[in-house]
């Protein structure tokens, strides 16, 4: 499942949220040397009950809006 997210990063507290075609993703951390995107897989494997390993950045590494994979 390929997903468009976009991430928000040191919000108050970690969460998803569905709007239209994207997903916002809430999370605690500051997008400083990977910590947001390490906390984006960790909030998005307990949203959708899959582990860590399933859960891959295809697109946006270093950008809010990201591609991701579920598999």
């Amino acid at each position: 499942m390929l997903l468009n997210i976009k991430v928000i990063p040191s919000a108050s507290k970690s969460g998803v949220v569905g709007e239209k075609n994207l997903l916002k993703v809430y999370v605690k951390s500051p997008p400083v040397e990977g910590k947001a995107n390490r906390e984006l897989l960790e909030v998005l494997a307990e949203h959708f009950r899959v582990k860590k390993s399933d859960i891959e950045i295809l697109r946006g590494a270093t950008s809010r809006k990201k591609l991701i994979k579920i598999v």
